[in-house]
Protein backbone atom coordinates (compact mmCIF):
# COMPACT_ATOMS: atom_id res chain seq x y z
CA UNK A 1 0.00 0.00 0.00
CA UNK A 2 1.50 3.84 -1.30
CA UNK A 3 2.12 5.65 2.27
CA UNK A 4 -0.88 7.81 2.52
CA UNK A 5 -3.58 5.65 0.78
CA UNK A 6 -6.70 4.54 2.39
CA UNK A 7 -7.95 1.16 0.90
CA UNK A 8 -11.04 1.43 -0.84
CA UNK A 9 -10.35 4.85 -2.10
CA UNK A 10 -9.72 6.55 -5.37
CA UNK A 11 -10.03 10.39 -5.13
CA UNK A 12 -9.48 10.93 -8.69
CA UNK A 13 -12.97 9.50 -9.79
CA UNK A 14 -15.79 11.78 -10.48
CA UNK A 15 -19.46 10.60 -8.40
CA UNK A 16 -21.70 8.77 -10.94
CA UNK A 17 -24.39 11.26 -11.15
CA UNK A 18 -26.61 13.74 -9.17
CA UNK A 19 -28.74 11.21 -7.52
CA UNK A 20 -29.11 7.42 -6.34
CA UNK A 21 -28.43 5.59 -9.83
CA UNK A 22 -30.51 2.60 -9.08
CA UNK A 23 -33.46 4.82 -7.69
CA UNK A 24 -33.24 7.56 -10.67
CA UNK A 25 -33.42 4.10 -13.09
CA UNK A 26 -36.44 2.86 -10.86
CA UNK A 27 -38.51 5.63 -9.95
CA UNK A 28 -37.70 5.21 -6.39
CA UNK A 29 -36.44 8.04 -3.93
CA UNK A 30 -34.11 8.71 -1.19
CA UNK A 31 -33.45 10.76 1.86
CA UNK A 32 -29.69 11.32 1.84
CA UNK A 33 -26.99 10.34 -0.76
CA UNK A 34 -24.22 8.54 -0.20
CA UNK A 35 -20.78 8.51 -3.08
CA UNK A 36 -18.69 5.19 -3.36
CA UNK A 37 -14.93 6.70 -2.75
CA UNK A 38 -13.63 3.59 -4.77
CA UNK A 39 -15.78 4.01 -8.24
CA UNK A 40 -18.26 6.97 -7.73
CA UNK A 41 -21.20 4.93 -7.55
CA UNK A 42 -24.15 7.07 -5.89
CA UNK A 43 -26.55 5.45 -4.22
CA UNK A 44 -28.80 5.96 -1.67
CA UNK A 45 -28.20 5.63 2.56
CA UNK A 46 -29.44 3.29 4.84
CA UNK A 47 -32.68 5.65 5.93
CA UNK A 48 -33.67 5.47 2.65
CA UNK A 49 -36.10 2.96 1.77
CA UNK A 50 -33.69 1.24 -0.54
CA UNK A 51 -30.35 1.53 0.89
CA UNK A 52 -28.57 1.15 -2.43
CA UNK A 53 -25.36 2.56 -1.22
CA UNK A 54 -24.63 -0.05 1.37
CA UNK A 55 -25.55 -2.52 -0.78
CA UNK A 56 -23.42 -1.55 -3.55
CA UNK A 57 -20.56 -1.18 -1.00
CA UNK A 58 -21.35 -4.98 -0.22
CA UNK A 59 -21.81 -6.60 -3.37
CA UNK A 60 -18.65 -4.74 -5.31
CA UNK A 61 -16.79 -5.13 -2.42
CA UNK A 62 -15.88 -1.24 -2.03
CA UNK A 63 -15.80 -0.62 1.43
CA UNK A 64 -15.76 3.15 1.66
CA UNK A 65 -19.22 5.64 1.40
CA UNK A 66 -18.90 9.78 1.45
CA UNK A 67 -21.67 11.36 2.32
CA UNK A 68 -22.82 13.47 -1.37
CA UNK A 69 -24.65 15.80 0.69
CA UNK A 70 -23.61 19.23 0.73
CA UNK A 71 -21.67 20.60 3.61
CA UNK A 72 -20.67 17.19 5.04
CA UNK A 73 -17.08 15.83 4.47
CA UNK A 74 -16.96 12.86 6.29
CA UNK A 75 -16.72 8.84 4.95
CA UNK A 76 -17.58 5.51 6.36
CA UNK A 77 -15.88 2.64 6.07
CA UNK A 78 -17.86 -0.20 6.37
CA UNK A 79 -14.92 -2.83 6.52
CA UNK A 80 -13.63 -1.28 10.02
CA UNK A 81 -16.81 0.45 11.21
CA UNK A 82 -15.06 3.47 11.22
CA UNK A 83 -15.69 7.25 9.97
CA UNK A 84 -13.28 9.01 8.18
CA UNK A 85 -13.36 12.67 8.48
CA UNK A 86 -12.40 15.21 5.76
CA UNK A 87 -11.95 12.80 2.91
CA UNK A 88 -11.55 14.67 -0.14
CA UNK A 89 -12.60 13.17 -3.22
CA UNK A 90 -13.18 14.57 -7.59
CA UNK A 91 -15.68 17.26 -7.60
CA UNK A 92 -18.27 17.76 -7.36
CA UNK A 93 -17.75 16.51 -3.83
CA UNK A 94 -21.74 16.62 -3.21
CA UNK A 95 -24.97 17.17 -5.22
CA UNK A 96 -26.48 20.35 -6.11
CA UNK A 97 -27.49 22.57 -3.82
CA UNK A 98 -30.79 23.20 -5.82
CA UNK A 99 -31.66 19.46 -5.27
CA UNK A 100 -33.96 18.87 -2.31
CA UNK A 101 -33.12 16.31 0.56
CA UNK A 102 -34.89 14.31 0.58
CA UNK A 103 -35.28 13.94 -3.19
CA UNK A 104 -35.47 13.73 -6.30
CA UNK A 105 -38.22 16.29 -6.69
CA UNK A 106 -41.69 15.18 -7.25
CA UNK A 107 -41.06 11.80 -6.37
CA UNK A 108 -40.97 11.67 -2.68
CA UNK A 109 -44.56 10.19 -1.20
CA UNK A 110 -46.56 12.85 1.09
CA UNK A 111 -45.87 10.26 4.22
CA UNK A 112 -42.08 9.80 3.35
CA UNK A 113 -41.37 9.85 7.21
CA UNK A 114 -43.45 7.01 7.90
CA UNK A 115 -41.12 5.01 5.04
CA UNK A 116 -37.43 5.65 6.50
CA UNK A 117 -35.53 2.80 8.25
Amino acid sequence: MKKGHTPGVNSSVKPSGEGCVECLASGGWWLHLRRCAECGHVGCCDSSPSQHATRHAAEKQHPVAASFEPGEDWAYNYETKTMLPGLRLAPPQWHADDQPAPGPAGRVPRHWQSLLH
